[in-house]
């Protein structure tokens, strides 16, 4: 059983974990692990959002160690002091004291905590429902001295819905529209990457920087022009919240797809009534001037002149009549 155990964590990355290594030293590199290692977490779209990137596999890997490393009396180390929790889930906390005959062995916090296991120098607990920043104190007493460790717990939402909204589900080729996705509620905004993508081709991404503690809602907006292959292909939302500067993982979420349905564009009849009105209008005016001619020339025909070029001839004639 043991063996399993011992190949089980060489293959989760613990190489040198056997029964003459420090218990807590192994724990603490599988919790180490579990935080932010990318093997045991890998990078994908179908991450669920309610599993913390270290949640199941840290609770794996912590009880492995245990039972690998059981029943060592050597100095433990005490394990990381920053942890980041997802909103309304637990925590895995080793309470390890500085000496090897610890009393009072306890982990204070106001939380609902289970003990898991323990050995004389340290206390695996796990803390239930954590909704904002903690701080848990593991108080022991070596040698007749109080001695505490301090846990400070970082509480993050991670993106558990990503909304895309298209501004039109059918336009015509050339035309431009709004590209929308909503990230609701999530904290910390910093380092939380929203990309933007056509098929498998980055339209737009944006990092936030900012550092507000409180859920935010995160928008990002592209406007882009319609063209002919964008029927092709569906339209995502991919939101990537990377915790690992701060001790976490990364977390990934994407919405579903939307499809943009484009058509050829339309002709513009407004224009088309305008240019046959001109024309029409062209038409009728050269109509008028041609029955005014024919008209004179009729007239001239039947009185044998024209009675506008007389009186054409009448204005010229008094007009070099005049003296100068």
């Amino acid at each position: 059983m043991r063996g399993n155990m011992v190949i089980s964590l060489q293959r989760l990355g613990v190489q040198d974990c056997s029964c003459k290594s420090s218990p807590a030293a192994c724990l603490t590199r599988a919790l180490h692990l579990s935080a932010g290692s990318l093997q045991l977490f890998p990078v994908s779209l179908q991450t669920p959002p309610e599993m913390s990137p270290f949640g199941g596999w840290g609770t794996l890997t912590a009880f492995l160690a245990l039972l690998c490393c059981q029943g060592s009396g050597e100095k433990a180390f005490e394990g990381p002091e920053h942890l980041m929790v997802g909103s309304g889930e637990f925590q895995m906390i080793n309470c390890t004291a500085s000496c090897t005959d610890p009393t009072n062995l306890i982990l204070e916090t106001a939380l609902n905590k289970t003990l898991l296991e323990s050995q004389a120098q340290w206390k695996l607990f796990r803390v239930y429902n954590i909704s904002k920043d903690e701080e848990l104190l593991c108080s022991f007493t070596c040698a007749g001295k109080q001695e505490m460790k301090v846990f400070n717990i970082t509480v993050f939402y991670p993106p558990k819905q990503v909304l895309l909204t298209l501004s039109h589900t059918s336009v015509a080729v050339g035309t431009l529209f709004t590209i929308e996705c909503r990230v609701p509620a999530v904290a910390p905004l910093e380092g939380l990457t929203v990309t933007l993508l056509r098929g498998t081709e980055i339209l737009h991404n944006q990092t936030f920087e900012e550092t507000a503690p409180f859920p935010h809602d995160a928008v990002v907006t592209h406007n882009t022009t319609a063209h002919r292959e964008d029927g092709h292909h569906n339209f995502s939302c991919e939101a990537q919240m990377d915790l690992r500067s701060r001790g976490g993982g990364l977390v990934h979420r994407v919405s579903d797809p939307q499809r943009l349905e484009v058509k050829e564009p339309e002709p513009n009849y407004q224009m088309v009534i305008m240019a046959i009105v001109i024309v029409l209008l062209l038409l009728f005016v050269t109509f008028v001037f041609l029955c005014f001619v024919f008209s004179e020339k009729w007239r001239r025909g039947r009185t044998g002149h024209y009675p506008v070029q007389a009186a054409w001839n009448r204005l010229r004639r008094s007009h070099r009549a005049q003296p100068l």
